[in-house]
């Protein structure tokens, strides 16, 4: 067994105080905000000169458990430090979000999903506790045992609730190589029937399969990617280079067979953050040549977004070449897999964006979470589009055609992103009564933002 070491702890107190110490000096009329410098959320915010809730002492894993396959880990704590740490155990969290900089807060109080969702679920499924600093300024532990309604309201809460300062989860065993499978489809409905099959046997061809998700590149071209766990050494591709993965899954008929890293079938997505370096040029062989090694991750990509945003370039450029603004469409949805082809269909009619991700999802707790109200033993389809398409004749025209089509197909979007919602459609779809109810019981003084008003008025 694994005991937190000594400076861990003086280094999660520390932290601790800090954080206290800073929403102390926050003045009581101020709304409480994270100061933090990275983020991986796509909505605006407003502007404000209060200073904020200091986390830069929260950032580390504080231990992790071998025989118990289990880790402690502060809020702030990225993905790709927790996997650094579990790694050398043969041990990995349940899930682990595609994007290196991902805290595990964050993908707790919003919504992660990857590859292996379709067996272990979502990232706050896995949590066992977790120590939260809620509005009024205490700190509380939360689980399925105390404080139940904050523990179960807090995903997908997006730190209006609170903000997650130590979290214990569950790990599971990896073996260190994965083998992909790549699988093309000349129609969406076979694709989706694959992938039904294999979430209900757990396995293709009579083999267990440990990962699954999928790109669509058009109405006849998309591919399922299986991930079966190996110790068999080999040889192993590399995706950090001059080679796109994205790219690699694509070939003429039938399957394509590769390998990987266990590390880097984890974040084969980031270097590339998906298929999103395009937009900056790194796609070009030429520029890929000369682009440091170090700055091909999704973080550097998003200071380039940040750029973008405050001086308005894209949109400038657009300008100069006499084509109209452009709206930017970036969401992951998620709706029942009998309704996926119905909704990639209209998509694919509809949104001018490729490649789109598909990745399928299973609660493993029955019990539900209130503010993302999905249904427990039942297949969800997570479809993600990143891109932007020219303005329409209101603002936030095509996503908000989205935003019609996946509530008429029983789905919901997540929140990191542009929303447009009603107050009541909004209500119906993201806890209601619920929250107001768990809101009102640990922020009384509404020192953290209400949920709507953070993901739909953008304040």
């Amino acid at each position: 067994m694994s005991e937190p070491r000594t400076d861990a702890r003086v280094v999660q107190a520390a932290g601790v105080h800090k954080l206290l110490e800073s929403y102390r000096a926050i003045p009581p009329e101020a709304t409480v905000r994270l100061a933090k410098p990275t983020s991986n959320l796509f909505r605006a915010r407003a502007k404000t000169s209060v200073k904020g809730l200091d986390v830069s002492g929260l950032t580390h894993v504080i231990s992790v458990d071998p025989d118990e396959r289990t880790a402690e880990v502060a809020g702030m704590c990225t993905y790709e430090d927790l996997v650094a740490a579990t790694l050398p155990y043969g041990l990995s969290p349940l899930v682990v979000p595609q994007l290196k900089t991902i805290t595990l807060g964050g993908a707790v109080t919003g919504l992660g999903i990857e590859s292996a969702s379709f067996r272990n679920g979502l990232p706050h499924e896995s949590v066992l506790e977790m120590d939260i600093l809620t509005g009024s300024g205490e700190i509380l532990t939360a689980s399925r045992d105390q404080h139940t309604d904050l523990f179960r309201a807090f995903p997908n809460s997006y730190g209006t609730l609170g903000y997650s300062v130590r979290l214990k989860i569950e790990l599971e065993t990896v073996k260190p190589f994965v083998a992909v499978r790549h699988l093309r489809f000349h129609d969406i409905e076979d694709l989706v029937a694959e992938m039904d099959r294999i979430v209900e046997t757990g396995g293709y061809d009579g083999t267990p399969v440990d990962y699954l998700d999928g790109v669509v590149f058009s109405a006849r071209e998309s591919y399922l990617t299986l991930g079966f766990q190996t110790a068999t050494p080999g040889p192993v591709s590399d995706y950090t280079g001059q080679q796109i993965y994205y790219r690699s899954i694509q070939h003429e008929d039938g399957v394509k067979d590769d390998r990987l890293t266990i590390h880097d079938y984890f974040w084969r997505w980031d270097t590339d953050w998906f298929w999103c370096s395009r937009a900056f040029g790194v796609q070009n062989p030429t520029i890929r040549r000369f682009w440091p090694r170090r700055l091909k991750r999704s973080s550097f990509y998003w200071k380039l977004v940040a750029y973008d945003r405050k001086f308005n370039i894209a949109d400038r450029i657009e300008m100069h070449n006499g084509r109209p603004p452009r709206e930017r469409v970036v969401q992951d949805i998620e709706v029942p897999i009998e309704r996926v082809a119905e909704f990639l269909g209209w998509f694919l009619d509809n949104v001018p964006i490729e490649p789109i991700w598909l990745c399928p999802l299973r609660l493993r707790d029955d019990a539900g979470w209130p503010l993302y109200p999905i249904r427990a033993q039942h297949t969800y389809v997570n479809v993600g589009f990143w891109s932007s398409v020219p303005v329409g004749p209101t603002e936030g025209h095509t996503n908000r055609l989205i935003e019609r089509k996946v509530s008429e197909l029983d789905g919901h979007k997540s929140l990191y992103s542009d929303a447009y919602y009603s107050r009541d459609e909004f209500d119906q779809l993201y806890g209601g009564e619920i929250y107001k109810t768990v809101k009102k019981a640990y922020d009384p003084d509404s020192r953290l933002l209400d949920l709507y008003a953070k993901a739909v008025q953008r304040q």
